[in-house]
């Protein structure tokens, strides 16, 4: 899967590589996600965001347009993602499990990616087409 990473922080690129182990091709950034940077998603089918990055109803819109299919938080709230939004554009969603440790969060992040590729739903944030069973 293709997939752009933003807001990574510098101690988080080795844990995410190291949880990826060369299956998907991630693109890390340090940029937040915002209307402006959402065109780094271009040819991508999934985006890992963080909770500082702007998920917005337009920033959707956008992120939708240039064929992104997944949005994957690495924190467990998924608040800052405009969800009705995301189920407009049937863009699915993910998040990771309270209390991880930063390795953790990594190791969630790419298994969501992993489940994503098999079809199948993951985190509580789930968003899915009517088909999709949990």
């Amino acid at each position: 899967m293709k997939v752009v990473a933003y807001s990574v922080k510098p101690f988080e690129k080795e844990f995410l590589a190291k949880a990826n182990q060369k299956k998907h091709d991630i693109t890390l950034i340090f940029n937040s996600l915002s209307i402006e940077t959402a065109v780094f998603a271009a040819g991508k089918q999934a985006v890992i965001v963080f909770s500082t990055d702007d998920v917005s109803a337009g920033v959707i819109d956008k992120l939708a347009k240039l064929g992104v299919k997944y949005i994957a938080t690495r924190c467990a709230s998924s608040n800052h993602i405009d969800k009705d939004a995301a189920a407009l554009h049937h863009i699915k969603l993910a998040n990771v499990a309270e209390y991880l440790q930063i390795e953790e969060i990594a190791v969630q992040t790419i298994k969501n990616l992993d489940l994503w590729e098999m079809n199948k739903c993951v985190g509580k944030a789930c968003i899915c087409a009517r088909a999709c069973k949990r």
